[in-house]
């Protein structure tokens, strides 16, 4: 008995569980999942199992790829497009943040500006980008408002989303503390909002990107999608689908500086 309660009284270690349904990294798998897909690309339209009408082979694209570094057209045509991207999804992230905190915090606000986005939002970008060549001409300033008013409108439904779902038992805690407006506002509403406004800005960049391939097909002679809209044009798919890989690359770079600021923002969070 002795031995049966010395091992009881012994303490055991227990695996701490906060952490919740965190998911591991498991960067490998991503990476697998794309070599798959390349490798079966590649068979198939080496057999013939792929038309070469409908699919280039990888190893061409690649070759495309260095052909385009080699000749400097890729920054020739990369430089402007990040330069539009960040510009006008700069200004619609800013602006979209600011409105949405406001709606969220301010009753009169979210009287006024509410039903002004749900009217705005579903209204296809695209379709006013002849409005904004004739507002603002064919140049770089047309080019930034579709993308600026493309990211404004979901940025600011996460952002106000985001806000509402705030404990309100935080801030009545606050409160309860004494801490001013500005204090709980600071302090608890804005890194409670922040999960939710990062996951917004997921979409919303992501639709930068989109309207960013579309305002460059109109009046752009340098830019991603002047280069997918003139390879289309001459059936050229080797460099239509280089065209294509460099937006989906450059899709998750903007995923991962997302997910960067995530981890730097919301190490709070266990």
């Amino acid at each position: 008995m002795s031995d049966v309660t010395a091992e009881i009284a012994t303490p055991h270690p227990v695996a701490y569980r906060g952490g919740g349904f965190a998911p591991g990294p498991r960067r490998w798998v991503g990476f697998m999942v794309f070599a798959v897909l390349i490798i079966i690309a590649e068979w198939g339209t080496r057999s013939g199992w792929i038309s070469a009408l409908t699919l280039p082979k990888p190893s061409d694209v690649l070759e495309t790829f260095g052909e385009l570094y080699t000749s400097g057209l890729l920054f020739q045509h990369l430089g402007p497009s990040l330069s539009r991207l960040f510009m006008g999804a700069l200004i619609g992230v800013s602006a979209g943040v600011a409105v949405g905190v406001m709606i969220g915090l301010f009753s009169y606000v979210r009287a006024g500006m509410a039903p002004l986005v749900a009217a705005i939002f579903p209204i296809p970008k695209i379709a006013l980008l002849p409005l904004f060549v004739i507002w603002f001409g064919i140049g770089e300033g047309s080019k930034y408002a579709l993308i600026a008013f493309g990211t404004f409108t979901p940025t600011v439904v996460a952002t106000y989303g985001a806000v509402d779902n705030v404990d309100r038992t935080l801030i009545r805690m606050g409160q309860s503390f004494g801490l001013s407006w500005f204090s709980i506002v600071s302090k608890i509403v804005l890194p409670g909002a922040m999960p939710g406004i990062l996951s917004g800005l997921r979409i919303s960049l992501a639709i930068a990107i989109i309207l960013l391939v579309a305002a460059e097909m109109l009046g752009a002679e340098y830019g991603i999608g002047a280069y997918i809209l003139e390879a289309g044009a001459l059936y050229d798919l080797e460099r239509l689908f280089a065209g294509v890989v460099i937006l989906s690359v450059l899709g998750v770079l903007v995923s991962a500086a997302v997910g960067l600021a995530e981890r730097r923002l919301l190490d709070w969070r266990v």
